[in-house]
C-alpha cells in the first residue's frame, strides 16, 4: 500500500471502527484549532497552525492517537494523564466514547503554544 497523499485517503483506507473514531478526533482537533490546515506528515494526518505542525492524529490497531501532546497546565493535564502513553502521546481506545471535548481543549492548548512559540 502506498502512503496516502491526503487526509481523506488516509481515512478511506481505515477499517470502519477506526475511521469512525478518527473522524470524530479529526473534527474535535479542527474545532480546537480554528484556521488550521490539514496535511499528511510522517504518513499520518496533521493539523497545521500556520506553517508549524499542531497535532498529528492517527489510527492504530486498538486505538487512535494524538502526537505530540506536551505536558499541559493544571486540570487539563490531570484529565489527559490517564490517556497518556509515553511522554507525548495520547491514546484513545476503540470501544470507548471519544472524549471530543477533551480532544478539542487539548488541540486549543497546543495551538496556543505553537502561536506563542513564534
Amino acid at each position: 500500500m502506498t502512503a496516502p497523499d491526503t487526509v481523506e485517503e488516509y481515512l478511506a483506507a481505515l477499517p470502519p471502527e477506526a475511521r469512525a473514531v478518527l473522524e470524530r478526533v479529526r473534527a474535535a482537533v479542527l474545532r480546537g484549532m480554528p484556521g488550521a490546515t490539514e496535511t499528511i506528515r510522517y504518513g499520518m494526518p496533521a493539523a497545521m497552525v500556520g506553517t508549524r505542525y499542531g497535532l498529528h492524529f492517527a489510527a492504530w490497531k486498538r486505538h487512535a492517537a494524538l502526537y505530540p501532546v506536551p505536558a499541559l497546565d493544571g486540570d487539563l493535564e490531570a484529565e489527559v494523564a490517564p490517556l497518556r502513553s509515553g511522554k507525548d502521546a495520547v491514546h484513545l481506545r476503540y470501544g470507548r466514547p471519544v472524549p471530543e471535548d477533551l480532544v478539542e481543549r487539548v488541540a486549543s492548548a497546543v495551538a496556543a503554544r505553537r502561536r506563542d512559540d513564534r
